[in-house]
């Protein structure tokens, strides 16, 4: 597992770079920096346009001129030419004296095979689907509603079932960030205390396989609906933890497997308003021995108007499943509801905190 940096130095990073941000938006005249701030969604339209056309890709074996990208890409010259001056004026590639263009770290991250490949989130964020949910966002605000279930007839989960093609989509692109988040959530919390880890809904197994990796001793349960075809097997197998893995195909509201010291539920709860995240809490509750721990590995928003990413993951959760991102007062109270205490809350170098809980 690879070393990650303490979170308190990230923290102070990220407080850091937000205060040269505001800097530099106070150096500009207001209205100005407002429109740049309101202008940024073109810039996400450029970098999906080089993601879904695999600028990075054309770009790794060296310098190209626009016009070579284009006949790589098989994209209109001209067209190319514009969208990398916008880009590499962000950062994203950069332009050389002889006209052609080159990678930049922001640009190596857009390849699919980079070790941190923001790929598939870039192709989800300026996807034509993605964009429609959030033509509807006032709708959601106006009503405090999601908004989907109007928009598409059904809500996001069955939509995105009865659409396997953007549910690749969604599923990639939220697996990208996801998967930044497990070393992180592996390394800052002592899971070897546990004999076994039960990871609820979680998909393939990704972060279950960290967590083993840094608690060799340890067991694990995947419990997820899909684990008999979603090549978690496989997946398992390749991080070298099948051996300590046993499998539960039970649903997000069914019983509760039994059997764990912790159970673990990753970005599963801030997908759900009270009533429902309150049903899954206790249904855990009910399966957890008296000495087992929940961990919620969540975004955990400051209760104060400082910068924090779960601020614009909260709205996405209001449009698409009426869900939200919770402060940690918000956690104690709605976990006091489901039979448990809030011990804790333990920050990550990434983004997501792990929420500590013991049953009473």
């Amino acid at each position: 597992m690879p070393e990650m940096p303490p979170p308190h130095v990230v923290r102070a990073l990220e407080k850091e770079r937000a205060g040269l941000q505001q800097k530099a938006r106070e150096l500009a005249p207001p209205p100005f920096a407002l429109l740049e701030l309101a202008m940024g969604s073109m810039v996400t339209q450029a970098i999906y346009v080089a993601a879904e056309l695999k600028f990075a890709e054309a770009l790794v074996d060296g310098p190209l001129t626009p016009a070579e990208l284009a006949g790589k890409v098989g994209a209109h010259e001209e067209a190319i030419a514009r969208v990398l001056r916008l880009l590499a004026s962000q950062g994203v590639f950069a332009g050389q004296e002889d006209g052609t263009y080159t990678l930049t770290p922001m640009a190596d991250a857009l390849r699919a095979d980079h070790p941190m490949s923001m790929r598939d989130i870039a192709v989800l964020m300026g996807h034509p689907i993605h964009w429609e949910d959030w033509g509807h966002f006032l709708e959601s605000v106006r009503t405090g509603e999601p908004s989907l279930p109007k928009l598409r007839g059904m809500g996001a989960f069955e939509y995105l079932e009865h659409n396997p093609e953007y549910g690749a989509v969604f599923i990639n692109g939220m697996g990208s960030m996801s998967n930044t988040e497990t070393y992180p959530v592996a390394g800052a919390y002592d899971f070897s205390q546990f004999g076994t880890v039960v990871d609820f809904c979680g998909g393939q197994g990704a972060l279950l396989a960290g967590i083993l990796q840094s608690a060799p001793d340890s067991k694990g349960i995947l419990a997820d609906p899909r684990v008999a075809n979603n090549g978690a097997a496989d997946f398992l197998a390749g991080q070298g933890v099948a051996d300590r893995v046993t499998t539960h195909d039970g649903g997000l509201f069914d019983p509760v497997v039994t059997g764990g010291d912790a159970y673990v539920l990753k970005h599963i709860v801030h997908d759900w308003p009270e009533d429902k995240a309150l049903e899954i809490l206790r249904n855990v509750r009910a399966a957890m021995p008296p000495h087992g721990k929940l961990l919620l590995v969540e975004m955990v928003p400051t209760e104060d108007n400082e910068p924090h990413s779960a601020k614009l993951v909260d709205l996405w959760l209001m449009l698409l499943v009426g869900g939200k991102e919770r402060t940690e007062s918000q956690y104690a109270d709605l976990l006091a509801r489901a039979g448990f205490k809030l011990e804790r809350v333990v920050q990550t170098a990434a983004a997501v905190s792990v929420i500590e809980a013991l049953p009473v």
